[in-house]
């Protein structure tokens, strides 16, 4: 491929034991679909996300590229927030994806700047997030007010279904704007959608206070990356985040498109998101609409907590944790403490930290085996499961809110059900 031949080792190991999909069965559903899949990609510095033992395996992120590697792999250097820096791996053709794959990538994992200007990001990524317990429909339905948003500010903007649980909608920018440019308008946009369909969507960074889809404006934060286009995703029947046209996007169904089918999909209409380079935007409007906010004592929004605390921040500390006393942002479920400012009265419990999802899930059902009474009262979106960043992998930690429970019936905290150490380990080149 390219020029170069690629090796695929254990080709029959088996990536997705209830499809039956192996390792050869993601190179080649990547190669079906290699001009999209590369141009999703082509010249992005990208972390590493290797499933080596498979898609139910627990992953880790390696952002640096591996050492022993061929010389046409190319790579360039990043530097992250924390002020470290590594030399990841740049993808630009077939030859290049495969080889990742080889690696155990499972999905693709790319940073909105190219390999050329790595200083000024040439994609807003729109991530919406819906909290448990919220259809398909209404994340759909705060799609397309995404998109008339966008729209109404000058932006063209392109649908792709997550893979996931979620949806993305990207647009292409001039590569004019830093990446706190970026993400202000980023946060501009979340509250304009926010104001459109409040109840519908949020921009609420806490868990225990969110509802409805959650627009995640940190992904454009930098050194946060999306699976990129065409990316199979490590769910059980190894789905893949796919372009759309906007008429699609009202009757879309996630299921529909897998491994198995969108080869087929891409072979009959190739690659949608094709034109998008050709419709690079102008942030002004946007950044314009963040000035505005501003004007109205809108400040900056939360930050991802392992970024360095930013001027206009709020507190960064989860309201149920807030003390008495402490300043606090306006929003439901809080009251006044004795000095007159706001404090939040979340009743939160936290019940397992595990390594992976299914050993906190397990951990779940043991504190509802001890809480039956209690257990009815929560809502779905008063679990909070949450995916946290170890040293080199992800871990989740699950914690309850109360705040439906009756004062006199709430469990206190305990020790958790399962207690995982994440930092007691972890891969020393990731």
């Amino acid at each position: 491929m390219a020029g170069h031949e690629v090796v695929v080792t254990n080709p029959d190991k088996v990536y997705f034991p209830r499809t039956g999909h192996t390792k050869m069965d993601v190179a080649q559903y990547y190669l079906s679909v290699a001009d999209g899949a590369v141009r999703g990609v082509d010249g992005r510095p990208m972390a590493l996300k290797r499933y080596v033992n498979g898609a139910e395996g627990q992953p880790f992120f390696q952002k640096r590229a591996p050492e022993s590697r061929p010389p046409w792999i190319e790579t360039v250097e990043l530097k992250y927030p924390s002020g470290r820096t590594a030399h990841e791996v740049v993808v630009r053709n077939a030859a290049h994806l495969v080889w990742v794959v080889n690696l155990g990538c499972i999905d693709l994992n790319p940073h909105p700047v190219r390999a050329d200007d790595l200083d000024h990001p040439d994609e807003l990524r729109v991530d919406l997030d819906p909290m448990p317990g919220v259809p398909w429909s209404q994340i759909r339905d705060v799609a397309m007010v995404t998109r008339e948003v966008l729209e109404d500010f000058g932006l063209v903007s392109w649908p792709k279904t997550s893979g996931s649980r979620g949806f993305h909608v990207y647009t292409r920018l001039e590569r004019r704007w830093t990446f706190d440019e970026v993400r202000r308008s980023a946060v501009a946009l979340a509250r304009e959608i926010e104001r459109r369909v409040p109840d519908l969507a949020t921009t609420r960074w806490w868990k225990e206070e969110r509802h409805g889809v959650f627009i995640d404006y940190n992904q454009n934060a930098k050194d946060r990356t999306v699976a990129s286009v065409y990316s199979v995703r490590p769910t059980p029947d190894a789905r893949v985040s796919t372009p759309l046209t906007w008429d699609e996007v009202p009757g879309c169904e996630q299921e529909a498109f897998t491994i198995d089918t969108v080869g087929e999909r891409y072979a009959q209409l190739g690659d949608l998101w094709a034109g998008m380079d050709a419709a690079a935007g102008s942030l002004v409007p946007l950044l314009e609409l963040a000035e505005r906010h501003a004007d109205e004592g809108l400040g900056d929004a939360p930050w991802p907590p392992h970024y360095a605390k930013q001027a206009g921040e709020p507190p960064r500390v989860q309201p149920s944790k807030r003390a008495r006393g402490r300043v606090a942002d306006p929003a439901p479920g809080k009251t006044s403490g004795p000095s007159g400012r706001r404090r939040s009265t979340m009743p939160l419990i936290e019940v397992a930290r595990a390594e992976t999802q299914d050993e906190a899930m397990a951990g779940l059902e043991q504190w509802k085996e001890r809480y039956p009474d209690v257990w009815p009262q929560l809502g779905p979106t008063d679990v909070l499961v949450d995916s946290m960043r170890g040293r080199s992998s992800n871990w989740t930690r699950i914690r309850l809110n109360l705040r439906n429970v009756p004062e006199a019936e709430r469990p206190p905290q305990e020790a958790l059900e399962v207690d995982y150490d994440p930092w007691a380990g972890g891969r020393g080149n990731a």
